[in-house]
């Protein structure tokens, strides 16, 4: 596929262009602050960066027609205002993660909490020290597949990419459900997975949750 990377020069940028090029796709929209590089119009646009970015982002999935990959976290109403609208002309996925792990999990979650109703519940997570929102968008995802108030505890330390670590226990007993991203290449990963799901489609708003079904269920 002709794919294009928004946040190119980021480090997430990097490890996206790296992966969908191994598998044999080529760049031919690449878009940073400071540069944009434009040889071809691109069948999706990959876009991790930040939230002020996605009207631009937009704009482009509308000039060439592409479909739209997006993991960008802090997320507004208003951000999710314009995938929606963009989701009626183009095929739009996102997500606050792509690591296939994590989507499994919200899986047994959803399953897990209903046993576990009146088990004290709590989730932790740890990501790299410039990660700016917390709690981070993975642990909001963790929260609504409980579907029930949690106490969500945020470090930023180091350069961690990810873990994430629900509890429940009752007086005699803890079990923890605990998720660890070793590298960002897990969710570069995930997102040329998202890729290939939404390469054909024509439009539509789906999330990594759609792709885990038709994989796996």
């Amino acid at each position: 596929m002709r794919f294009g990377v928004v946040g190119f020069k980021g480090k997430m940028g990097k490890v996206i262009l790296d992966v969908f090029s191994n598998d044999g796709h080529t760049p031919v929209l690449l878009i940073d602050k400071d540069e944009i590089i434009e040889e071809d119009f691109p069948e999706v646009i990959i876009d991790f960066s930040t939230p002020d970015a996605l009207e631009k982002t937009s704009s482009y999935c509308e000039k060439y027609n592409s479909n739209l990959v997006i993991g960008t976290t802090a997320l507004t109403e208003k951000h999710l205002k314009i995938l929606e609208n963009l989701s009626k002309k183009v095929a739009v996925v996102q997500s606050y993660n792509f690591s296939i792990g994590i989507n499994i999990l919200l899986e047994l979650l959803e399953k897990a909490t209903k046993m576990l109703n009146d088990w004290d519940c709590e989730i932790t997570e740890i990501h790299h020290s410039k990660k700016k929102d917390k709690p981070s968008g993975t642990a909001i995802l963790l929260k609504n597949a409980l579907n029930r108030e949690v106490e969500i505890h945020s470090l930023r330390l180091g350069g961690i990419p990810g873990d994430h670590t629900v509890l429940f226990s009752n007086e005699g007993e803890l079990i923890e459900i605990k998720h660890r991203a070793i590298s960002r290449k897990v969710f570069a990963l995930g997102a040329l997975k998202a890729a290939k799901f939404i390469l054909n489609k024509k439009s539509g708003f789906y999330t990594f949750k759609d792709i885990i079904k038709e994989a796996f269920i």
